[in-house]
């Protein structure tokens, strides 16, 4: 394991094990929250996702949806599977604290890519395929550029066909640049801009 692959997976553990030490009041509220305002089903969401070098794993999110909804992998904001409660976690992305288990087990990493259900990871080709050795973050480059996807979506004519079309690809593309390009300094500036909802430059572009 190289230098900063080390420095990356003592400070993911770190600072997982400090975020649920802090944030269990936080974790615990919502979950009063949930069990509270929708009734009829689990607090938290499992879903089982592409991980490092294509290995699934189970992701834990806080519930934001109606059970047994049998909706699209592409959530769309203003759908009604949606609930009232779940839309103002989204919007906070309170849904995805968590995924700081997932960090601490080592499934993910603070800063990666987005981890992809294994339909979408399998449309993964040729070098594309390259981003897999990367373990999946709880948000990163490509996230930060489309932290406002489900309003995007909602806006499009058909939203699935413009996910597999524009966003799906530009995510690879900037994800392939993060696996050749990133640094812990970088990371830190990834996670500072996540936290605080700012824009910073990246390759070239404001994301």
């Amino acid at each position: 394991m190289s230098y900063l692959l080390m420095v990356k997976w003592c400070f993911d553990r770190l600072m997982a094990f400090i975020g649920l030490l802090f944030l269990w009041p936080l974790l615990l509220l919502v979950a009063i929250l949930i069990k509270v305002k929708m009734p009829d089903g689990p607090v938290i969401f499992r879903q089982r996702r592409v991980g490092k070098d294509g290995r699934l794993f189970t992701m834990y999110k806080f519930r934001s949806m109606t059970v047994g909804h049998g909706g699209s992998s592409v959530s769309v904001a203003g759908e009604s599977r949606i609930t009232p409660l779940g839309a103002k976690l989204r919007k906070y992305k309170l849904d995805e604290l968590p995924e700081l288990w997932n960090v601490l087990i080592g499934d993910m990493s603070f800063v990666g890519p987005r981890p992809d259900v294994p339909g979408y990871a399998d449309r993964l080709t040729g070098n594309d395929r390259e981003v897999l050795s990367l373990r999946p973050g709880i948000t990163g480059p490509a996230s930060l550029k489309y932290r406002d996807e489900e309003e995007i979506l909602s806006m499009t004519e058909n939203p699935k066909e413009y996910n597999d079309t524009v966003i799906f690809p530009d995510k690879t593309r900037i994800n392939r640049h993060y696996l050749h390009s990133h640094s812990f300094l970088v990371d830190m500036k990834i996670i500072l801009c996540t936290v605080l909802g700012r824009r910073m430059k990246y390759n070239g572009e404001i994301i």
